[in-house]
């Protein structure tokens, strides 16, 4: 029990729900005292020496005296290798039964007795003691895994082995990824746990870990980038240490990532190339993420404590007689009939089908929350009790179904791991659709019991069917939310047919993106919370969820203007633009702050409201090349050490290059430029990079910078798309690609290639056909 707990359990001690932490607690250490083995004696094994090899298409099968690995290079390039029989599948991250084998792959014999896959992309050797090497086609190392070491109970009743793989990647390489963290972008010296958790409050830099992990490492060196993803849903730990490259003729020290799992296969795929190569290869390999539909792309606005159909009228009203842009409304639990899930509270939203059409009228939409946990005894619970052959909800060991504390009282958990289940919980948003409602948000699905000690989730001996192959809350826990997610979608699918649905989650896993996006959770309402919104986003891209954003001025807490002001300016150049706070908070409505921040977030609403075309073509992008729509400065330059130290900028696409403020009282910031000519799209003031430059940042904006020959789609007078195009540097051509909203519906909308070039003293902008656009608002002339 930490410090945070210890206060947490003393404020509990007097109040009902308290108490039933308590009990909640003492039930979950009781069930897995019962249901988890004892692991007892363990004895250490290594693969030993290589035996023998066996050719397979992509790679093939090499023994080792104790141990067996199955290499093989995929079409595309990605890289799979596993011990002891773990295969590509099954797996709740890759989709379908994975790439196929590039059947141009050799498995060859290497030096030192050992072999390697040689391919046009990768070289994978392998030692005759079982290290992995994964190696540029000029023979370059990107990463050398040392021979794995399992630890597996003398008794093998008492479970399965756990593991340890050590890393090393160059000298000086740097880390990325691991899912959401409040401490990066850039994943420093430390542990880092892989646990979906609640962090029971405000979270900010120095957290960890948070609601939505998986083992994904983006790796950005000198000699190349590479992602790696060991497919494993256990609790598990990374240790990172940066290398250290040797003072004149001084030796190199390796950077380090040692993997400890708690259980599980010991499988990796490892994709290696530019990272935009990286990004297309990651969403081949574990799905292409979910296009929002247009509105979902616009500003939002949520709150725990609406209270009423009356106060949500009152603040859309707000926004509207301000001529403040407004695309939804979220409604939190409060407006459930006592917390319950797919009910609603008839007294305080007596029409709410009425209240979502009257707001539909005016272009703004209603979003529902949806919990996992179901209140024991209500109608959902009793219809679940009925589903498959031994009901929807999570059991223990001895077949009992599993209970836990949240807001409604005392809940059961649907296992989202079984088929029949998710088919049943999707069917229960006809209900939320008949209410008006056009999004859903997923929250506490980490899963999230409350307990007064140790971990606020299921027992770890808690049954899961995980699809056929049956299991425990140890493998369970990581997937439960990306399942759910799963449920929801796959339900709205069936529901709704032709319409794309909006979703997004506070927890999930590798592959999350399929199925919708994800936001920060409870950021606490302080500077360093600002700060940690911007390393989610950015990681959380990196690991393939492209669609994120945070709670725009905290979750918990009553920031100041400035802070306001400076969190909305960032998050309007994020995916997902929310503002949410909770009942105890304060306010966020821009006018509750006073005129001043009203009219500065009236310029930040109104540049969202405008860019809203060119999100529609990065969602699109984002789901046809994996790539997010928010970038680390060095996405295009990751040979530029000095870019890839910086983390308080950000590209927004190819086109533009966001640099938000986030220090109290600052009114210039140094903003650090990829190579190439970018303007100050407020003053229209050029500069040249690579270098570095000061910029005003006074309190009604930020700096924002186009590229030149930048083609960017926006909203014109009429609401039709326009181009805006930044002129090339004489002497030099633009260009980019549109794709305009299709619809609502699954159209992949068409590209649309445009070229940027100077005719005489004139930019002319040209289709693909070679025809000059008209109507075209060129800058930076």
């Amino acid at each position: 029990m930490n410090g945070r707990d210890l206060v947490r359990v003393v404020q509990d001690i007097g109040s009902e729900r308290g108490r039933r932490a308590w009990l909640s607690a003492w039930r979950r250490r009781r069930a897995d005292a019962v249901g988890l083995p004892r692991r007892g004696a363990e004895r250490a094994r290594v693969p030993g020496l290589l035996t023998g090899t066996e050719p397979l298409p992509g790679g093939g099968v090499l023994r080792f005296a104790r141990s067996e690995l199955v290499v093989r290079v995929m079409v595309g390039g990605a890289v799979f290798w596993g011990w002891d029989g773990a295969g590509p599948t099954p797996s709740y991250a890759v989709v379908g039964g994975g790439p196929e084998p590039d059947p141009r792959a050799v498995l060859e014999p290497d030096t030192g007795g050992g072999w390697r896959v040689v391919s046009e992309r990768v070289t994978v050797a392998v030692s005759r003691h079982g290290a992995v090497e994964v190696r540029t086609p000029g023979g370059t190392v990107l990463r050398r895994e040392t021979p794995p070491r399992w630890w597996e109970p003398v008794d093998p009743r008492m479970g399965g082995a756990r593991w340890v793989q050590r890393s090393e990647v160059p000298a000086d390489a740097l880390f990325f990824g691991l899912g959401g963290r409040a401490t990066g972008p850039r994943l420093r010296d430390g542990t880092y746990r892989l646990w979906n958790t609640d962090p029971k409050g405000g979270f900010g830099p120095g957290v960890d870990p948070l609601y939505l992990t998986m083992p994904v490492q983006m790796v950005v060196a000198d000699a190349g980038t590479h992602l790696v993803f060991h497919d494993n849903s256990w609790d598990g730990r990374v240790v990172l240490r940066e290398g250290e490259e040797g003072a004149g003729s001084g030796v190199d020290r390796p950077g380090l990532s040692e993997l400890r799992m708690e259980g599980g296969p010991l499988r990796c795929w490892v994709l290696v190339g530019p990272p935009a190569r990286v990004a297309q290869g990651w969403s081949g390999l574990t799905g292409a993420a979910a296009v929002p539909p247009e509105w979902a792309l616009g500003y939002q606005h949520a709150r725990w404590g609406f209270g009423s159909a009356a106060e949500v009228r009152r603040v859309v009203s707000g926004y509207a007689s301000r001529g403040l842009p407004l695309s939804a409304v979220h409604l939190d639990i409060d407006h459930y009939d006592g917390h319950r899930v797919f009910t609603v509270d008839e007294e305080r939203f007596p029409d709410l089908p009425g209240l979502a059409g009257e707001l539909r009228e005016q272009g703004v939409r209603l979003v529902s929350i949806v919990d996992p946990a179901v209140k024991a005894g209500d109608a959902v619970h009793s219809a679940g009790l009925s589903v498959g052959a031994g009901g929807a909800f999570v059991r223990d060991a001895l077949g009992r179904e599993v209970r836990g504390e949240v807001w409604p009282g005392e809940c059961a958990y649907p296992d989202f791991t079984d088929p029949a289940v998710r088919e049943w919980w999707g069917g229960l948003y006809a209900e939320r659709l008949a209410r008006g409602f056009a999004g859903f948000w997923h929250d506490m699905n980490e899963p999230v019991s409350f307990a007064a000690f140790g971990d606020t989730t299921l027992p770890r001996s808690a049954r899961h069917a995980m699809d056929g192959a049956g299991g425990d809350h140890r493998e369970g826990h990581n997937v439960y939310a990306l399942a759910m997610a799963r449920a929801g979608w796959e339900g709205l699918l069936r529901l709704r047919p032709a319409e794309r649905p909006f979703l997004f989650s506070r927890s999930g896993w590798a592959g999350m993106q399929r199925y919708g996006g994800t936001w920060s959770g409870d950021v606490e309402s302080s500077w360093d919370g600002l700060r940690a919104s911007l390393a989610l986003v950015l990681g959380l891209g990196l690991c393939g969820v492209p669609y994120s954003g945070p709670d725009v001025g905290g979750f918990g807490g009553s920031p100041s203007p400035e802070l306001y002001v400076r969190w909305l300016q960032l998050g309007a150049y994020l995916p997902l633009f929310r503002t949410h706070s909770a009942i105890w908070a304060g306010r966020r409505e821009p006018w509750e702050f006073g005129a001043e921040v009203e009219e500065q977030a009236r310029a930040v609403l109104a540049e969202r409201d405008r860019l809203r075309p060119y999100f529609v073509t990065l969602a699109h992008l984002a789901r046809r090349t994996g790539a997010p729509y928010v970038r680390p400065l060095w996405w295009g330059n990751p040979e530029d050490r000095r870019l890839r130290s910086c983390e308080d900028a950000f590209l927004l696409g190819d086109a533009l290059l966001v640099a938000p403020v986030l220090e109290c009282g600052a009114d210039r910031r140094a903003v650090r430029l990829p190579r190439g000519r970018w303007y100050d799209t407020a003053t229209g003031a050029a500069h040249e990079g690579p270098g570095q430059v000061l910029l005003d940042a006074p309190r009604g904006r930020i700096p924002v910078l186009a590229r030149a020959g930048a083609v960017l789609p926006v909203r014109g007078a009429s609401d039709g798309v326009e181009l805006e195009v930044w002129a090339p540097a004489r002497g030099r051509t633009g260009g980019g690609v549109v794709i305009r909203d299709p619809g609502p519906g699954f159209e992949p909308g068409e590209v649309e290639r445009y070229t940027v070039r100077w005719v005489g003293d004139a930019v002319v902008v040209e289709d693909e056909a070679g025809a000059a656009v008209p109507g075209v608002v060129v800058r930076g002339l």
